[in-house]
């Protein structure tokens, strides 16, 4: 069985989309129609903007939406998804390609998000931090005993085994990285994010977009998807909605979605979008089961 995914924020590069801009008609449309829904040109700071100007959260989230969804579209009769899913950001890309949102109101979402997230990060100092080498019980024991006392810091992706991404207050986030050295993590990096991404601190950005997403027409996806919140199969639209509602100050729980996936039947995973990030983590998660192959467009 096939399984389409899509990548989050992060996975941004210069040129990202350029090569199907200039080769494809249908992908040149799109990011045309894009550049006229969003009121200015993204395509120009994708194909030639720099790292700095990539990396405004206003810009990087319809960036990497606008590829992602473009390249499975692309795919034409190639795109037949038994199940899909995405990471943060991705499930969006996941909910177009699915037909379960239309390309127009998907964009717009991704734009509202995008925005919402940028005031909340403005609104309070915060980050995020990677974890790597430790099992996620000890990571959120020291993140429930640090937010005692330091401000909040909560398990927020839990990317494949033996990485975890948390966040939340800078003070919270920097003690529980000391903490979690300590108990032996091989290392604890700090991202270069504008907030504290899936924490209670993107509540503003929540109530911001629940409004949009409930104001939005959804359909019945073409095939399951896989959501972050709670790493299960949906095909009903209200659930979606409900779920995409909740992800935003939600862990992001793709081992367990990948996992979930597998044991469901896959055993081909694409990557659609920008970067590789997401095959890394599948390989992980999969750990060498037999007969899963993983690659990217």
């Amino acid at each position: 069985m096939k399984a389409f995914v899509f990548p989050g924020q992060g996975a941004q590069f210069t040129g990202m989309g350029k090569d199907l801009y200039e080769s494809n008609e249908k992908a040149h449309a799109l990011f045309e129609k894009a550049n006229e829904i969003l009121g200015f040109r993204i395509t120009d700071i994708m194909f030639e903007g720099s790292a700095d100007e990539l990396k405004q959260t206003r810009v990087t989230q319809p960036a990497v939406f606008l590829h992602s969804v473009i390249s499975a579209i692309c795919l034409g009769d190639a795109f037949q998804p038994d199940m899909v899913g995405g990471h943060s950001l991705g499930e969006f890309s996941a909910l177009v390609a699915a037909g379960a949102l239309d390309f127009e109101d998907g964009l717009r979402l991704v734009f509202a998000r995008a925005q919402a997230m940028q005031k909340a990060c403005e609104a309070k100092p915060s980050t995020m931090a990677a974890i790597i080498g430790l099992s996620d019980d000890v990571v959120e024991k020291v993140c429930a005993e640090v937010s005692k006392d330091k401000g909040v810091v909560v398990p927020a992706n839990y990317n494949c085994p033996g990485q975890l991404v948390i966040s939340g207050e800078v003070e919270a986030v920097n003690e529980a990285c000391a903490r979690l050295k300590e108990a032996g993590a091989k290392r604890a990096l700090p991202l270069p994010v504008g907030g504290a991404f899936h924490s209670p601190l993107m509540q503003p950005a929540k109530d911001e977009l629940q409004a949009a997403i409930e104001a939005t027409s959804f359909s019945t996806p073409r095939c399951p998807i896989y959501q972050n919140v709670d790493g299960k199969a949906h095909t009903d639209a209200k659930e979606i909605k409900q779920n995409l509602i909740a992800q935003l100050t939600a862990s992001v729980r793709w081992t367990q979605e990948v996992q979930n996936m597998l044991a469901a039947g896959a055993t081909e995973f694409t990557e659609c979008g920008p970067g590789k990030a997401l095959q890394g983590m599948i390989g992980k998660i999969a750990n060498g089961q037999e007969g899963v192959t993983i690659q990217g467009i």
